[in-house]
């Protein structure tokens, strides 16, 4: 494609987007496009849904129609796939089967939220750095240890572009558009989203430890943060103790002072909360996620599980 004011023709953008889509995802991902339409009054991308049925459900009310057929041939230049819920548990040969040949045809592939597991599923993430959204990382790692996965707003490596979802691809949006038509026009269309705050590809996906764990107590942010980087291979209090710069009781007493919790009661919950998100978005079995989460064996974390939430890890998934 030519510079903006002399395009030859249309970007040409298919949308794929999987039953239980995240809305606001999917949203962020089409609307940039065609707002750089409107604002460059031609036909700058041309954007392309596919799917299986005549109406996609999302993860709210709304549906998507679905002008192509999954699978039909046509010419392309980019395909995102986006996608929520459980996107690790999606099997769909046919599904697979497309986006590996629209690859053979020389077609960027990316993913948006659960989207990158897909592409993952598919076997088309060999070699390629990725992201996903953070949800979905432990369950991905754990099933492709091998993958390139890094936590980042979105990555274009190549052929590929993977974005972590939720208002990401508003950021991704800008970096395309600006690499087709130049970074005053991008400006132009972030600017119509009010989204003056451009943020780069390699922003992390969650909020800083001070808003996560609400304090400024640095001996706190120092062994939360190690507490994020062990969640499998869980510390002892005197190693976090001494990453912190304080000794055990010390430690101790600033987190219930700051937590409400002693220092290992917040690192077992921490280590819980993973294996909820590991039981609603991904299937894996009981024993592979007790074992994640840094625990024993699956009766371990049933017993842990339970005295938390309040139900076994079996009632919970259902």
């Amino acid at each position: 494609m030519d510079s903006f004011g002399s395009v030859s023709r249309p970007f040409r953008i298919g949308i794929a987007p999987i039953p239980g889509f995240a809305l606001l995802s999917y949203a962020c991902t089409v609307e940039p496009f065609r707002a750089a339409n409107l604002l460059g009054k031609q036909n700058l991308y041309q954007v392309q849904h596919f799917a299986e049925t005549a109406m996609t459900p999302s993860s709210g009310a709304a549906t998507v129609e679905g002008a192509l057929k999954l699978g039909e041939t046509t010419d392309l230049d980019l395909l995102l796939v986006v996608a929520g819920g459980n996107p690790i548990a999606v099997e769909n040969p046919a599904l697979f089967n497309w986006l590996r040949q629209l690859s053979r045809k020389g077609v960027t592939l990316g993913g948006v939220s659960g989207g990158p597991a897909i592409l993952a599923k598919a076997g088309l993430m060999g070699n390629r750095r990725m992201t996903v959204h953070w949800e979905h990382a432990p369950a991905l790692s754990e099933m492709r240890p091998d993958l390139l996965l890094e936590r980042r707003l979105y990555i274009i490596d190549r052929d590929r572009v993977t974005c972590g979802g939720g208002t990401a691809p508003l950021d991704l949006a800008h970096a395309l558009i600006s690499k087709h038509h130049g970074p005053i026009f991008a400006r132009l269309v972030s600017d119509w989203f009010l989204h003056t705050d451009i943020r780069p590809a390699a922003n992390p996906q969650r909020s800083g430890l001070v808003e996560r764990v609400g304090t400024t107590a640095q001996p706190v942010l120092v062994a939360v943060a190690a507490m994020e980087d062990h969640i499998a291979d869980p510390l002892s209090l005197e190693q976090l103790a001494a990453s912190s710069g304080v000794t055990p009781r010390q430690l101790n007493r600033v987190f219930a002072q700051k937590t409400g919790q002693t220092t290992m009661r917040y690192y077992r919950n921490l280590r819980l909360e993973t294996g909820e998100k590991l039981l609603t978005g991904s299937s894996l079995p009981l024993t592979s996620i007790a074992l994640v989460t840094g625990f024993a064996s699956s009766s371990n974390f049933t017993r842990a599980f339970s005295n938390r939430y309040g139900v076994p890890p079996s009632r919970f998934r259902q």
